[in-house]
């Protein structure tokens, strides 16, 4: 899913007409589904750690995409097919990249708030053009360091709740969480192998190499308990949650990603999944009844504050032919196409 047409005009066009306002009616139809991809993900955290427990984080993990890869494997059969040897292993890569992601973030959010971890891993937008731009050796402008730093106070006096303590492992796992993001990111567009592979494909094989490291997890002795086990012990609420993640926060969020990019422009997706961070602490305070204190509310305004003004800086200064690098997932974006969602 290109960010932009593949090559420009070799002369000026002629002035293009106005937009129809049927067109612009579609636009903003197109934004809706997005939107509400945002507030999934954002809700995505409560819902895991409403389901999890430390002792069946990669039962759960293995039962959640049991559901969603047979229906990747059928819907990409032809293209999955078609994948060269170096995209499957490229893939495959990434593939543990995301497992070691998928568990830091669910380990994490056992152990801290749905708020905390749904603003904690927001820090991805701002850590991702600070590494790309280490190993471009290119220099970031005063205007995003500023907003880096922003972010980080933020997070610094979010995890403090009412008063200044060490923060809590939870919160230190979804901050390993937002690295790992990062390198996964920065891994997808610097591998050549998985350049060009279709996001479908991509998407698949990784969550395929993922749900094998989970099933090895499980088969440890003393690794907790099986899926079994997990399932055994799950109610009503325990089943609607684990869908809940499977089918809307990564099937639903995949295809409707696939869906609007191709209807809307790639920036303007990416901008309304930017919100997922307010979605998070909007549904962790209101339905969780987290109570962060006034430290944690003022933390929690400049991560927004911090990572919203990062994201307008590092796009703005991006170059026609500098890696795509924001935003990542539990997330799916178009500038980080193939990555599954939450």
């Amino acid at each position: 899913m290109p960010d932009s047409p593949a090559s420009a005009p070799a002369s000026p066009a002629p002035a293009s007409p106005a937009p129809a306002a049927g067109s612009s009616a579609l636009g903003r139809l197109a934004d809706l589904p997005v939107l509400l991809v945002a507030v999934v993900w954002g809700s995505s955290y409560l819902a895991a750690k409403g389901v999890t427990t430390a002792d069946t984080v990669p039962a759960v993990l293995v039962l959640r995409f049991a559901v969603v890869l047979p229906v990747l494997v059928v819907v990409g059969w032809r293209r999955l097919r078609a994948l060269s040897g170096p995209q499957w292993r490229g893939a495959g890569v990434l593939g543990l990249i995301l497992a070691g992601i998928f568990l830091l973030e669910t380990y994490g959010v056992v152990h801290t708030s749905a708020t905390n971890a749904g603003l904690i891993i927001s820090l991805t937008m701002v850590f991702t053009p600070l590494a790309e731009s280490r190993v471009r050796g290119v220099r970031l402008p005063g205007a995003f360091m500023a907003a880096a730093g922003l972010s980080v106070l933020g997070v610094a006096l979010l995890t403090q709740g009412a008063g200044f303590t060490a923060p809590s492992g939870g919160d230190l796992l979804m901050l390993g969480a937002a690295v790992a993001r990062t390198v996964h990111v920065l891994a997808m567009a610097r591998m050549d192998s998985v350049r060009g592979a279709d996001a479908l494909s991509l998407t698949t094989v990784q969550l395929g190499s993922a749900v094998a490291v989970f099933a090895v997890l499980v088969a440890l002795p003393g690794a907790g308990a099986s899926p079994w086990a997990a399932a055994a012990d799950f109610d009503g609420g325990d089943w609607l949650g684990l869908v809940y993640l499977s089918v809307f926060c990564t099937l639903f969020a995949f295809f409707v990603q696939m869906w609007a990019v191709r209807r809307t422009s790639p920036s303007r997706v990416s901008l309304l999944l930017g919100t997922e961070p307010v979605w998070a602490a909007a549904v962790g305070i209101a339905l969780a009844g987290d109570r962060p204190g006034w430290l944690g509310f003022a933390g929690a305004v400049l991560v927004l504050l911090g990572t919203a003004w990062g994201r307008t800086v590092a796009d703005r200064d991006k170059g026609p032919g500098s890696a795509q690098t924001t935003r990542t997932p539990r997330r799916h974006t178009p500038e980080t196409s193939g990555t599954p969602g939450r």
